[in-house]
Order: C-alpha cells, then structure tokens, then sequence
C-alpha cells in the first residue's frame, strides 16, 4: 500500500514497557520481516530512545487538568466495576471501563506526580466541545472494523464516556501508554496511513481524542482482519500461536506465507 501510494513503509519498536521488550525478540522482528521481502528506512525508532517527548505530553495534559491520578489495582477495578449498583461492567479497549474510583470532583493541579495517570475522558470532551470542532471528532476507515465498520467513522461524545471511560495514559515509572506513544510517533514521523488490525480498531477512538487535545494530525487508518489458525482461534504471543520463525524452520518460503494469508 505505501509503495503504491509513493510512499514508503515503517517499522517501529514499540517497547516503552521494558519489561516486556528484549533484543533478541527485536532482532527476530527484523530478521522475518526481511525475510518475508519488507523493506525500511533505518534507523528504527524505538520508543525507548524518545521518552522525553512523551512526558512532555503527559506535562503539558496535566497543566490543563485533563489528567489524574490513580492508584487502583485491577483487583479494585474489577470490584468496584461489578458492584450491584453499577449494573453490568462496561468492557471497552483496555478492558474493564474504569468506574471512576480515583477521579476528583475537580481538576487535578500542582506537579505531576510519578504515578498510574488517567485521562479524565468527560472533562477532555468538554475540552474539545468548547473549541466548536471543526471538522468533527471522527476518522477516514479505508478497511473495516470488527463490524464492517467503513469510511468516516463518527466518535459519539457519549460513547467515548460511558463505553472508552477514563484510559491509562502513564504507568508508575513509565514515560506513557501504548495509546499515548503511538500517537505522538506517528506525528513526530508524519505517518499518515496507519494499517493494523481489527483489535485495535476500538483503541482507535482513544487516538483520535489525544490527537485532537495535542493539536496532532489525524491519519487515514485501515484495520485488516485477524490472522487466525485453522480452528478459527487468532494467532497472538499470549497463546503461543506459531511464530513465522517456526514456519521457516518447517521449510516454508516467503510465497508460503503469502497463500496462508490470501495474498
């Protein structure tokens, strides 16, 4: 799609948690996908190497009080979210919708503290409500989501509150969140087609807002459908699906891999 477009495509490390990133599975990222024909610019970029940008966005989110903090497990979360009073839990992008346990009645001020900080999601649409939004908050779908979802996708301001809820922007000891680093990467790179797939087409509501309150492009995005095994089940690291070094080491070619995706 990039080559096609006269663009060019882009490998990034997304490995701001630590904990979960290592070289050598870097190094196997890199290795497969050249073996599978795709080529990048280099050097990559890596989250590590640019936590300074990201908690100058958190900094400048907390001076206008759409931030705060939180000290919830997720123990408490789940509780608290499946009290009687609370009716059915909510599940949304990352999972249980926060039922507001740590939220204050008014802005948070004085310095950011290093610690779990929330993006108060009501106090942030009403951010953006009061700059009369033009164009509207919404993104260009060029594949489909889970639903068939396509074409310009119109965030409802309700559904943002009630079924997104106030997401995790920074963990203790962390520079920022998946949904906080991604979006400021594609800006600083000037991406402007994201393809990914249909599991993240929920989080993408969650990046148009924080594009909207950083004052960051919107790109084009286009979510594919789910790369699953012959039971249906999708392939994911959390179910030691089969890595496409396994596949190597069975004698499949770069062609091989292709059919098994209907490309």
């Amino acid at each position: 799609m990039a080559r096609m477009a006269g663009g060019g495509f882009l490998l990034r490390i997304d490995d701001i948690d630590q904990s979960r990133a290592r070289p050598e599975w870097q190094a196997q990222i890199v290795d497969d996908l050249g073996w599978l024909g795709l080529t990048w610019p280099e050097p990559l970029r890596r989250q590590s190497d640019h936590l300074p940008a990201f908690r100058a966005a958190l900094h400048h989110l907390w001076a206008r009080g759409l931030l705060y903090a939180c000290d919830c497990t997720r123990r408490d979360i789940a509780e608290a979210a499946s009290a009687p009073q609370e009716g059915a839990a909510q599940i949304g992008p990352d999972g249980l919708v926060y039922p507001g346990t740590c939220r204050p009645d008014h802005p948070s001020c004085g310095p950011m503290p290093d610690a779990a900080l929330r993006l108060d999601m009501r106090r942030a649409i009403g951010t953006l409500a009061a700059q009369a939004l033009r164009p509207p908050l919404a993104f260009d779908e060029q594949g489909c989501g889970p639903e068939g979802e396509t074409g310009l996708i119109r965030l409802d301001p309700q559904v943002l509150i009630e079924k997104v809820g106030d997401v995790v922007l920074a963990r203790r000891g962390m520079a920022g969140s998946y949904h906080l680093s991604v979006v400021i990467d594609d800006a600083v790179q000037g991406v402007t087609d994201v393809v990914r797939g249909q599991d993240l087409f929920a989080a993408t509501a969650i990046h148009v807002v924080l594009q909207r309150l950083l004052q960051l492009p919107t790109p084009i995005y286009h979510h594919h459908r789910l790369i699953r095994d012959e039971a249906g089940k999708r392939l994911a690291k959390r179910d030691d699906a089969r890595s496409i070094a396994t596949y190597r080491a069975d004698g499949l070619s770069p062609a091989n891999i292709r059919a098994k995706l209907g490309l």
